[in-house]
């Protein structure tokens, strides 16, 4: 099931004197979480944001009420969630959140491969590491490979290469 609330990132600290916060973004880029106008609290709660910009690779972020370097630091630490409604994504592109734990099958013959443990991020195409019986496999996100995410229906449907599942040497 869909988790209202996606993590986003961590509050690492205080940027100058004015009570901005540094949030080290753990979406695709400070830029895309500095387009929220309303963060959230582990508990749900809104936190307004007043202003946000991207410093280097962090979001710099001013929240309403927080005014000044001592309210800011009392937020360090704290993670922030976004709403996934706020949330415009591209056709095709999925939180890493909706990924975890989708069981992997082949996608002509049914085989169950394991489910994902992670999404990792290399640049060229993401790597689904894909587990089962206390190994890890690791598959490429590409067309050739990936035929179908239905994150609803719980399932991704590969056609793996060859090396990916067989021990060859």
């Amino acid at each position: 099931m869909k988790k209202k609330y996606i993590e986003a990132g961590r509050i690492v600290g205080t940027h100058g004197l004015r009570g901005e916060v540094r949030i080290d973004p753990w979406c695709d880029s400070a830029e895309f979480l500095c387009g929220f106008k309303k963060l959230y609290d582990a508990q749900g709660e809104l936190l307004k944001v007043k202003r946000a910009r991207v410093h280097k690779n962090i979001a710099v972020v001013q929240l309403e009420g927080t005014d000044t370097v001592e309210q800011a630091d009392a937020l360090r630490g704290r993670i922030v969630f976004i709403d996934r409604n706020d949330a415009r994504l591209p056709e095709g592109v999925n939180f890493i959140q909706d990924l975890i734990g989708l069981r992997v099958e082949d996608a002509d013959s049914g085989t169950f491969y394991g489910e994902v443990t992670d999404v990792l991020k290399t640049g060229a195409n993401d790597v689904y590491q894909v587990s089962m019986d206390g190994r890890d496999y690791l598959v490429p996100v590409i067309p050739d490979v990936v035929v179908e995410k239905d994150i609803d229906g719980g399932v991704i449907k590969i056609r793996p290469i060859k090396g990916i599942f067989d021990d060859e040497d």
